[in-house]
């Protein structure tokens, strides 16, 4: 692929993932955006189940397939290595897309807290876990994250090399920071609907379970480092590292 046609495909494809990721801030918390969580399509409630639990699930399938080594090393045959972060990236809001675009609402009150400072606390952590989310990117490395170091060594004519593993701030705490900030984000909610709670649940038990995929990958290709530094910080609740920690995956583990 033209080397400029590649720089170009993979800045549009992270300019899809910025507006992903800022509508779905405002579609978890019901902000600005014109369709959300609780605002979504009317359905019946037997439609909203189904309909919101294939979109869920059409989201985790495409997310972990293509994250999945065996799949790359195949998708790869087809599509450039250049640019298949890029594509992963590109395939993944269009997901997302699909799924604000198709939500059903689910209006059912499960929580609703009316006094005052208890809001602006949920507020708080709500805001907290999305800074979280978009923080713990930069510590592993944004750009190799969303692919626009891949096109951008592409672009120059080098080629691509892995990064290493290594310390960086909230990783020393916790294994995966990013996945955190999501489960903080996706429950700190002052009002709590039955859409956001089948949102909330479904993410929290993919997530559970993505990362165990990802945890298999990661002691596949790094081996004793990674088994040793497992052994060592917690997996998602942050917790004092134990004696020893010299450092943490910093570009290595990638959401999946």
């Amino acid at each position: 692929m033209n080397r400029y046609l590649t720089i170009g495909y993979g800045a549009v494809c992270y300019v899809v993932f910025l507006a992903a990721f800022l509508y779905a801030i405002g579609f978890v918390g019901n902000l600005i955006v014109p369709r959300s969580i609780d605002n979504g399509v009317e359905a019946s409630i037997g439609e909203a189940v189904v309909v919101n639990v294939l979109l869920l699930g059409l989201f985790a399938v495409q997310h972990s397939v293509m994250a999945r080594p065996a799949f790359k090393r195949r998708w790869t045959r087809l599509v450039p290595k250049t640019i298949e972060r890029s594509t992963y990236v590109l395939f993944s809001s269009l997901v997302l897309f699909l799924m604000f675009w198709q939500w059903r609402t689910m209006p059912a009150i499960i929580w609703d807290v009316a006094w005052t400072p208890g809001r602006v606390v949920l507020w708080v952590l709500f805001a907290a876990g999305w800074l979280t989310v978009l923080l713990s990117t930069f510590m592993i490395s944004h750009v190799d994250l969303f692919g626009l170091r891949q096109v951008y060594l592409a672009w120059r004519g080098v080629p691509y090399t892995d990064l290493e593993f290594r310390t960086s701030l909230l990783y020393r705490v916790v294994r995966h920071p990013l996945m955190l900030g999501f489960i903080v984000a996706f429950w700190a909610t002052p009002t709590m609907t039955a859409g956001h709670l089948l949102f909330a649940v479904a993410t929290t038990g993919y997530i559970l379970i993505a990362i165990q995929w990802e945890e298999h990958d990661l002691n596949a290709a790094l081996g004793e480092q990674y088994r040793d530094y497992r052994s060592r910080v917690s997996m998602i609740v942050p917790s004092r590292p134990r004696r020893g920690d010299h450092g943490a995956p910093g570009a290595t583990p990638r959401p999946v």
